[in-house]
C-alpha cells in the first residue's frame, strides 16, 4: 500500500444525482473509474439542496422523483494522477464543475 501524505490535490466534482454515464449513475461510474485507476480513495456526498449554472433549484423538499439533488465526489490524490484522468472526465461529464485545490494530507491508518 502506498503512503499518501504531504501536499496533494483535492479534486471536487459537482454533478446532479440523475446525471448518467452509459447505463449507470455518473457518480457511481466516476467512483468505479477512480478505483480501477488505483486512486487512494473517493467519497460521494449528496446535498440537501443546490442550484447550478441555470439557477434551477434542486431540493429534497419537492417530490423525490424530480429532485435531482446535487452530488459532490471528492478525491485526494497526487496532481500528476489527477492530471492523467482529466481527459477521461471531459468525456464523461456533460455538465457540472470540477474544482482543484492543494491540500495538506495527514493520513491515519491501522497497520
Amino acid at each position: 500500500m502506498r503512503k499518501l501524505e504531504g501536499e496533494q490535490t483535492l479534486m471536487r466534482i459537482f454533478v446532479g444525482e440523475n446525471d448518467r454515464w452509459e447505463r449507470q449513475s455518473l457518480y457511481e461510474a466516476l467512483v468505479e473509474l477512480f478505483r480501477k485507476e488505483g486512486f487512494a480513495g473517493a467519497t460521494v456526498l449528496k446535498g440537501a439542496a443546490g442550484f447550478g449554472a441555470r439557477s434551477t433549484m434542486h431540493t429534497e423538499k419537492f417530490l423525490r422523483l424530480s429532485a435531482d439533488l446535487p452530488v459532490v465526489i471528492e478525491v485526494v490524490e497526487s496532481q500528476e494522477k489527477i492530471d492523467s484522468i482529466l481527459p477521461r472526465l471531459d468525456e464523461m461529464l456533460q455538465g457540472g464543475m470540477i474544482t482543484l485545490e492543494k491540500a495538506r494530507v495527514i493520513r491515519y491508518r491501522n497497520d
